[in-house]
């Protein structure tokens, strides 16, 4: 395969999945992915903790350029979950990464999916290195980035060129929860 790699396996999900199963309420704080007209995300869940600063877009009721260049900061999210630190910086080193962008969580519940799409902005572009950390699946949810097709298991890394068409179908039974690490890379 050459959009979908594994790099990792054996990651310990269970701390960072009692985190989030603690706090539900970070679910969808910020719902522009999941509500904007013609989402692809629009029936998946999501927490974020890093990416482009919200609150001047939210407060003008103007998300124009949001997905523009910019500067990521930590969201509140980010220290409501300590759990997630050591993964991310796990996999900085493991992709000798040079800059961290865009971190969140996503989950895709039983019957849900992610339709097919492709990442075009400035983030997708700069961030050449998107990274899944499987925290929760089930086998018979599968993502696919063009014609390859995998069913991740937890605990497991995956990178994926997510500047071609990919999709996630959860035909399982369980929730699929991936934490998702955007990563500059040089080489």
């Amino acid at each position: 395969m050459k959009h979908l790699v594994k790099i990792a396996h054996s990651i310990d999900t269970a701390p960072l999945l009692l985190e989030i199963a603690r706090q539900p309420n970070l679910w969808n704080r910020h719902k522009i992915r999941k509500e904007a007209i013609g989402s692809p995300h629009s029936e998946m869940s999501d927490i974020w903790l890093r990416y482009n600063d919200e609150k001047p877009y939210k407060e003008k009721g103007d998300y124009t350029g949001f997905n523009d260049e910019h500067d990521a900061v930590f969201y509140p999210e980010w220290y409501s979950l300590p759990s997630v630190r050591p993964i991310v910086k796990f996999l900085k080193d493991r992709v000798d990464a040079v800059r961290l962008g865009g971190v969140m969580i996503t989950k895709i519940s039983p019957g849900g999916k992610i339709d097919p799409h492709i990442d075009d902005g400035w983030h997708a572009r700069y961030y050449n290195t998107k990274l899944y950390v499987v925290l929760q699946s089930n086998p018979q949810c599968v993502n696919r980035v063009e014609e390859e097709r995998v069913a991740m298991a937890p605990g497991e890394v995956w990178y994926f060129d997510n500047t071609k068409e990919h999709e996630v179908v959860n035909d399982g039974l369980d929730d699929r929860i991936t934490l998702i690490v955007c990563l500059r890379c040089e080489r």
